[in-house]
């Protein structure tokens, strides 16, 4: 049945023409169906159109118009793009205040689906200050051709406020389709509120320190030393040798006196 719709959507003038003259020879509707490989309702339908009409060109609908223009298919796009946590009806009702039309936000969402947006959840990654990464980025540029061996004597360590609080998760944004990690889809953010708790830890090619979670407190440069460099970071150092290599980040507990 999927074939046979197939081809009479794509049914030409000219073979409608042929089947009208095979049906006006005395042909019948069967033979004439099977003779170009269609359906017998779709043969029956276009003689009882001819012997109606004395046609047998095919009507067109105008159907029911568009709600929006081209124009305003590029501007719904253009909003969605320029602040991608907008829902549809707060781009619904911007668009119909710009046009005087009323459009509705189900047409905002399927012009935007046309437009290769998708309503997704975005990616969540802990804030990167831009001095934090201008101090990494010549780091890694002059690093970059260092093998496995190199990297193995390298231990990466960082620390991050997770908070108690829950997220809904229910901030949705507008991206394209294999977008997922461009900037503009990302989300920094490192806490939501409410009570949270400082987690520690390292990393390096074949082992890891173990999680080491700070009690009530801030964290300055002598309990740095006494929770962390001592009884984990000394133990690396003393495993590896004098080309051990510590990396952390740049938090003023990690560059003050007793630090270094």
């Amino acid at each position: 049945m999927a074939n046979n719709q197939l081809v009479r959507r794509h049914l030409d003038a000219f073979t409608r023409d042929r089947i009208i003259g095979k049906l006006e020879e005395g042909r019948s509707v069967t033979s004439v169906a099977s003779e170009f490989g269609i359906a017998h309702s779709i043969v029956s339908r276009l003689w009882r159109q001819f012997q109606t009409t004395g046609t047998a060109i095919r009507g067109f609908s105008s159907g029911r118009p568009r709600g929006t223009t081209p124009a305003d298919d590029r501007y719904i796009v253009l909003q969605a793009r320029r602040n991608r946590r907008q829902i549809a009806g707060e781009i619904a009702r911007h668009t119909t205040q710009a046009t005087g039309r009323p459009i509705s936000l189900f047409t905002v969402a399927r012009r935007l689906h046309r437009g290769g947006l998708f309503a997704r959840r975005p990616v969540r990654c802990v804030t990167l200050p831009p001095a934090h990464r201008r101090r990494c980025s010549p780091w890694c540029r002059e690093h970059r051709n260092w093998r496995d061996n190199v990297w193995g004597r390298v231990l990466f360590t960082d620390d991050s406020r997770f908070s108690l609080s829950s997220d809904s998760h229910r901030i949705l944004i507008w991206r394209e389709r294999g977008n997922r990690n461009h900037p503009s889809n990302i989300i920094e953010r490192d806490r939501y509120g409410g009570r949270g708790v400082l987690v520690w830890g390292g990393i390096m090619l074949g082992s890891r320190t173990d999680l080491h979670i700070f009690d009530a407190g801030s964290v300055n440069g002598t309990r740095y030393c006494n929770e962390i460099l001592l009884p984990y970071v000394r133990l690396f150092r003393g495993a590896m040798g004098l080309q051990f290599l510590f990396m952390d980040d740049n938090a003023p507990c990690h560059r003050t006196v007793a630090a270094e």
